[in-house]
């Protein structure tokens, strides 16, 4: 009797296997062309020998964008921002076209087996080669947190406050996950704080990012009543929604698996935590879609809905006290305070305060600064 089952196992094993080896060797060439981060990759396409990637060097990007007009300068960066906003996976016909339009060359890896049209494969693909290039996102909702006299503490307060700010932000993930809400964070130091950012995009990602802010607040608080000595930190903090370029760091000779971020989401964070004060909320004016939502909407509105949200959470718990209101401070009017601000290089810019009124269980807790 023939074992047609033992059959079909082996012939999975054996392509899993091939696939593997197909994905290795891609990685393998590609480090050789990273050459330590001196080249990376804008986009590839699959070949029936391999693949085609438009490799160029890491400041080819920058001299590009140099341009002397205004409105030529202005099309060079909106055709670069579409060739690596997104998947860096383009058609054969694709990145012939964007080669042509950059005036570069295709570079050709030749692999022991074909990618195919197997979307799980060229998605593992993908992943790899874009490790090695640099990605930009037009809209994306992003944090920041600064801990107050961050200097002035001893290393290992230092270390310490690091560490309660890593737990808190922890802890709100795990509390959000239990309630089917799942917040796919990824973080950058600053040193004395962190940038954070959904990997996920779109109107949920984003509002779900202003309601995990909250909760990273209300965990902190709470900790820093129970705390002795400067082991919890007082931290401004910042939320905004904007573009930005995603980059992989180099690490020796291979890139880093983590990414870090940089654009005008991020210049306007650090700008308008520049002069906060110790314990204040400061909400970007930025407009963007609000899920099941018609039109576009700012901070105001953002934090209505994040907070009707926490509200609608069952059994949403901190410190093992039960979350029983969240209410945002407003005028009369019901607007938030509104904060002009001038950065260290005199430039103006607008933003949003936010306090919150929380109602815990066994504690009340004000939240943000005057």
């Amino acid at each position: 009797m023939v074992d047609k089952s033992g059959q079909l196992r082996r012939r999975q094993g054996e392509s899993g296997s091939q696939r593997a080896r197909i994905l290795k060797q891609l990685e393998q060439s590609l480090r050789k062309h990273w050459r330590l981060g001196q080249n990376m990759v804008l986009c590839w396409a699959p070949d029936p020998k391999g693949v085609l990637t438009l490799m160029v060097p890491h400041y080819f990007l920058g001299n590009l964008t140099a341009g002397e007009g205004s409105g030529e300068l202005a099309e060079k960066e909106q055709f670069v921002s579409a060739v690596i906003g997104g998947s860096c996976l383009k058609s054969h016909g694709e990145i012939f076209s964007i080669a042509r339009r950059l005036g570069v060359s295709t570079s050709f890896i030749k692999l022991d087996g074909v990618l195919g049209e197997d979307p799980e494969m060229l998605a593992a693909a993908d992943a790899i080669i874009s490790s090695y290039g640099i990605s930009y996102v037009s809209s994306r909702a992003v944090l920041l947190f600064d801990i107050a006299e961050f200097s002035l503490y001893t290393p290992f307060e230092q270390a310490s406050q690091l560490n309660s700010l890593s737990y808190s932000m922890n802890s709100a993930y795990s509390k959000l996950q239990r309630q089917g809400v799942d917040v796919n964070f990824a973080r950058t130091t600053t040193g004395d704080g962190y940038y954070v950012w959904n990997r996920d995009q779109g109107a949920y990602p984003d509002l779900d990012m202003l309601s995990f802010l909250l909760l990273i607040l209300i965990d902190n608080a709470v900790a820093r009543g129970q705390a002795s000595g400067n082991t919890v930190p007082v931290i401004r903090s910042a939320f905004h929604i904007g573009s930005h370029y995603e980059l992989f760091q180099a690490e020796g000779v291979n890139p880093s698996v983590l990414s870090y971020i940089v654009g005008d989401v991020t210049i306007a964070l650090a700008r308008m935590l520049e002069s906060g004060r110790a314990g204040q909320i400061i909400l970007g004016e930025f407009q963007a879609n609000l899920p099941n939502r018609e039109g576009v909407f700012g901070a105001q509105e953002f934090v209505a809905q994040a907070i009707a949200e926490l509200k609608e959470l069952n059994k949403l718990r901190i410190a093992g006290q039960s979350l029983t209101d969240i209410r945002a401070v407003t005028s009369q009017e019901g607007a938030l305070q509104t904060l002009s601000m001038v950065d260290k290089h005199g430039m103006a810019l607008e933003a949003l305060n936010l306090e919150l009124e929380i109602e815990l269980s066994d504690e009340n807790l004000r939240l943000g600064v005057r």
